[in-house]
């Protein structure tokens, strides 16, 4: 029997996209052998393996315009847009406004990991479920811990930023994994072309003695073209199925609108249905 692998991309507030795909395939009954999540998509791929419908479409709708998530003021009190500690302890913890079913999550014989960037050497780090405890998701953290718009999470004794930075679409860890197939929500459209990271002085200075970290943001965009470029060998030679944003709306990884966030999520339902059958046959 194939063992089956599922890839969930980042994208900040774009991930209200695979929230969509995400959400059927519980409807419907789809599961996988191996999920990995990188970023945002690490968080919808928990409440995923937890089993928690509309859990993740809650947080890209209804906590927006909550204080501590997202804001400049964030920013500029505390150095971090996104309120990391907000959203994955005050909102995700057991007393939480919207906690993670982390009993369920343990339970489900699913294999689960993150992917965040280890500051020192600018190299890939993968946590796995026993880097987690209830009340205790800083791998998670870790994963999203975007460079300049938030503050490094130390983990275990080691600092990490954002898992997108150095493994942005880490299906070969699937395969690494034993997978034989995999299937990846990708954030971001098929045309899409990523280029080079903007705030180059900004975060030179703030990673000034951290030179591998540097090097590893000013080539995130030859790291991620590479990546598309082998996914879409591994299309071609039947190992992997991508979905992909097919007309999203135009938004950046910071939107707050939670109309736009909604029609993202809708679109990620359109998208799976679209391909239901296609997708089906692919993991037969």
């Amino acid at each position: 029997m194939s063992k089956i692998g599922l890839v969930v991309e980042g994208g900040g507030m774009k991930c209200a996209y695979s929230a969509g795909v995400l959400d059927k395939f519980l409807d419907c009954g789809i599961t996988f052998d191996y999920v990995i999540g990188v970023s945002a998509g690490a968080a919808n791929a928990a409440s995923f393996v937890a089993g928690q419908r509309d859990r993740n479409l809650r947080f890209y709708t209804e906590y927006v315009d909550d204080p501590g998530y997202l804001s400049i003021k964030n920013f500029f009190d505390d150095g971090q847009a996104f309120g990391l500690q907000y959203i994955y302890a005050t909102l995700s913890n057991s007393d939480g406004k919207d906690p993670l079913d982390f009993p369920a999550f343990i339970a489900n014989e699913t294999e689960y990991e993150c992917v965040a960037t280890r500051r020192a050497d600018g190299k890939p780090v993968f946590f796995g479920k026993n880097d987690m405890k209830q009340d205790d998701y800083t791998a998670i953290m870790a994963s999203c811990a975007l460079p300049i718009y938030c503050k490094p999470i130390k983990y275990k004794g080691k600092y990490y930023y954002d898992g997108g930075v150095s493994d942005a679409i880490p299906f070969h860890r699937a395969f690494e994994k034993g997978c034989d197939k995999v299937v990846v929500i990708s954030s971001k459209p098929r045309s899409f072309v990523k280029k080079p990271e903007g705030g180059k002085h900004i975060y030179r200075k703030i990673l000034k003695d951290f030179p591998a970290m540097i090097n590893a943001i000013d080539n995130r965009h030859v790291m991620y073209q590479t990546t598309t470029r082998n996914m879409r060998k591994a299309e071609e030679e039947g190992k992997l199925f991508v979905i992909a944003p097919s007309n999203p709306p135009k938004m950046s990884s910071f939107t707050k609108d939670p109309k736009v966030e909604r029609e993202l999520y809708d679109l990620g339902i359109h998208d799976f249905e679209t391909l239901e059958e296609e997708l089906l046959c692919f993991l037969s």
